[in-house]
């Protein structure tokens, strides 16, 4: 007998931005498996989907270590990807939780590639969820994208020499960019973007979604190290047609 497994987006933190989708891939799992960074750690993706993790449900943690070092992460995605398969080719109905969406920078898509090629004809699907700059704009009331603009989401480049020639080609071109995992960056990032004059058009978010969540203007926030899980938006000019 052969389960199935789903990747569900579970959201950027807050709970009331799960699909209707990903709840009821949630309901019905039998296995519900979530990343953790270290053996016995809590889960953030388990916290989001806490209200739909019943008791009855089988609890996996799935090891994804938080390292540079590539090798300890292919361990880590072989061993999640051996551990999901054991379960669905047992019979059960497996709901792989990903913190934000499960196709965008998410750690779940490295066992989605681990999986499917040692096992092609596994069932798999993947349920979206809110990404982080979405929810952060919407929070801002801060438009992403209008008429002709492009949109570039990025890890935040790391050195201030990368971020010069990315802020130059997004003016050159109406790019608005979106960098993610801003950080300790943010220390040279600020008084980068305040000698460009930039501060005031570009929106500040850490840990989007959470009850501790902090989203303003830029121009707001000193230039000390930030949380990993904290991005920038960043807007050099605005479409000719507005209202």
């Amino acid at each position: 007998m052969t389960g199935g497994l789903t990747l569900v987006g579970v959201g950027p933190g807050d709970p009331s931005l799960l699909t209707l989708a990903a709840v009821e891939a949630i309901r019905q799992a039998e296995v519900v498996a979530y990343p953790v960074g270290r053996p016995g750690a809590d889960s953030m993706t388990a916290k989001i989907a806490a209200a739909w993790i019943r008791s009855d449900h089988q609890r996996l943690p799935l090891l994804f270590p938080m390292v540079e070092a590539a090798e300890p992460r292919r361990t880590a995605w072989g061993a999640a990807a051996q551990e999901l398969q054991q379960a669905v080719r047992s019979g059960q109905q497996v709901a792989l939780l990903c913190e934000g969406d499960a196709s965008l920078f998410a750690s779940c898509s490295y066992v989605l590639l681990a999986l499917r090629q040692a096992w092609p004809d596994c069932p798999i699907s993947v349920i979206p969820g809110i990404t982080s700059c979405s929810a952060a704009a919407a929070a801002g009331l801060w438009p992403l994208a209008l008429q002709q603009d492009q949109l570039l989401l990025r890890p935040c480049p790391d050195t201030p020499e990368e971020l010069e020639r990315v802020l130059d080609t997004a003016a050159a071109t109406g790019q608005v960019l979106a960098l993610l995992k801003l950080g300790r960056r943010w220390s040279w990032v600020q008084p980068l973007l305040k000698q460009r004059g930039l501060l005031q058009q570009a929106l500040f978010a850490e840990r989007v979604g959470w009850p501790d969540q902090q989203i303003c203007c830029a121009d707001a926030v000193a230039a000390d190290p930030r949380p990993y899980f904290s991005l920038l938006l960043i807007r050099q000019g605005w479409p000719e047609v507005l209202p």
